[in-house]
């Protein structure tokens, strides 16, 4: 209890300050915020709490310092459990097929980072920096579609960066995301994105408050529980804690849409149906305030302007390339088919050195563009 206090202070005088000062009608206290805070205090915490369930802890303060400091996901995930990773401290094997797995792995994310996300980032902010009252219909989602691509290769970027660095060294990170916006159901997007800080929530939050097994109402109640604090846990404002209820709802919704017998859509429809409901909410999650989030909103529904976003060619491939790569449907082609599945590996390595050139090329041409989820 002590241990998960003072975590939890950590956390809320670094993140959560400023906005509980001036929520308050107090002067905003503002203080510079630690890298990767969420991230290794929920490290912390789940250590902490595996030791307390009986799981064994390290007798070596190195080896916790390792694990709370490791740094290939430090800052911005995975958010990795200490029963993944205590025996790999203590015994693992570095070998050169890791080595050049990892190396592939890490380049591949990086490209999601520089050619798709950072390339997105344009279009995505200049839709966000206009008076939403003036947007058209369709530059209105060009501007959300650009920024939903833009948070997923950003952050998945990283993910794989992270765990291809982690295999170098002969660690083993678990997988963060699995083609999310292949979800046919809100449910079934966050058993796909962000999926370590999903179980987390699951694992030490619904399942202790009760879970599913106090009747339907706790049930419900618990759900809204975990989700405001995701919410606030990626941001200290209410539009964070809005798009953390907005994903509750959604997922009450389809539950209640279960129990009441209603009738099982075909998936292009489910995935038209999350796709189209996580992109609304996204607004929310890059708004500044409520006001521009309801502004964006009604210019999503015709409700705007005339201002339009122009595309560059690099903007257009990006969000074609992404929407293409975003979809499962590549892996299972690959998985089922031998003949893609041994060219595909065939060309592996020239295909990693071309990413890699094109990456280094894109960095020495643009601005530096840091990782969202390193302001969380």
């Amino acid at each position: 209890t002590v241990g998960i206090i003072a975590n939890l202070s950590i956390l809320v005088v670094f993140k959560y300050l400023g906005w509980i000062t001036e929520s308050a009608g107090l002067q905003r206290v503002d203080i510079p915020l630690p890298l990767g805070i969420s991230f290794f205090t929920f490290q912390a915490m789940s250590m902490l709490v595996d030791v307390y369930r009986g799981e064994r802890a390290s007798k070596n303060p190195l080896d916790t310092g390792l694990y709370i400091a490791m740094f290939p996901q430090l800052v911005a995930g995975p958010i990795v459990r200490w029963t993944e990773v205590a025996f790999q401290i203590r015994d693992r094997t570095e070998s050169w097929d890791k080595v050049c797995s990892g190396i592939k792995l890490f380049v591949m994310g990086l490209a999601q980072k520089v050619l798709i996300a950072d390339t997105l980032s344009g279009p995505a902010d200049l839709a966000f920096a206009s008076d939403p009252g003036s947007l058209a219909l369709g530059a209105a989602w060009i501007g959300i579609a650009a920024f939903s691509l833009q948070i997923y290769y950003d952050f998945a970027g990283y993910s794989n960066m992270a765990i291809g660095l982690g295999r170098v060294f002969g660690f083993e990170f678990p997988r963060n995301f699995e083609h999310p916006y292949s979800s046919a159901s809100f449910q079934e997007f966050w058993r796909r994105w962000h999926m370590t800080l999903s179980r987390w929530f699951r694992d030490y939050l619904y399942i202790p408050l009760g879970g599913s097994r106090g009747g339907e109402v706790r049930t419900y109640g618990n759900l809204l529980v975990v989700f405001i604090l995701c919410g606030l846990w990626h941001g200290a404002s209410w539009t964070f804690l809005l798009w953390g209820l907005w994903h509750g709802a959604f997922l009450i919704a389809e539950r209640l849409g279960r129990q009441a017998g209603f009738p099982k859509f075909p998936r292009f429809v489910g995935v038209a149906y999350t796709v189209t409901f996580v992109a609304f909410g996204w607004v929310l999650f890059r708004s500044e305030s409520l006001a521009q989030s309801l502004g964006y909103w009604a210019a999503m529904l015709g409700q705007g302007g005339t201002e339009t976003v122009a595309l560059t060619m690099p903007e257009i491939l990006a969000l074609s390339i992404g929407t293409l790569l975003a979809w499962d449907g590549w892996k299972k082609m690959q998985s089922s088919n031998r003949a893609i599945h041994v060219s595909s590996q065939a060309i592996a390595w020239p295909n990693t050195l071309i990413l890699l050139i094109l990456c280094f090329a894109t960095v020495a041409a643009t601005t530096h563009q840091p990782f969202l989820y390193f302001r969380f």
